[in-house]
């Protein structure tokens, strides 16, 4: 993923529903934009593995363990 535009910032706030000013949209650009440029060289590699949602599945499965054993 390349380094966000302020006009991309703008259009995706719009979307969520907190408009943001040109200038506002610049700021976060300029904000965030040294994240995405220091990610670039592992962007895509990361093993599906770590994918957040997961972790609800293997939490739900640990807490019916742990219910079985206290029966």
């Amino acid at each position: 993923m390349s380094r966000p535009t302020p006009k991309e910032i703008k259009a995706i706030a719009d979307v969520a529903g907190v408009p943001v000013s040109a200038d506002v949209a610049e700021r976060i650009a300029n904000s965030i934009g040294p994240a995405f440029e220091a990610f670039a060289a592992v962007a895509g590699t990361l093993p599906f593995d770590l994918e957040p949602a997961s972790f609800v599945v293997v939490q739900a499965g640990a807490m019916s363990d742990s219910k079985r054993a206290a029966s």
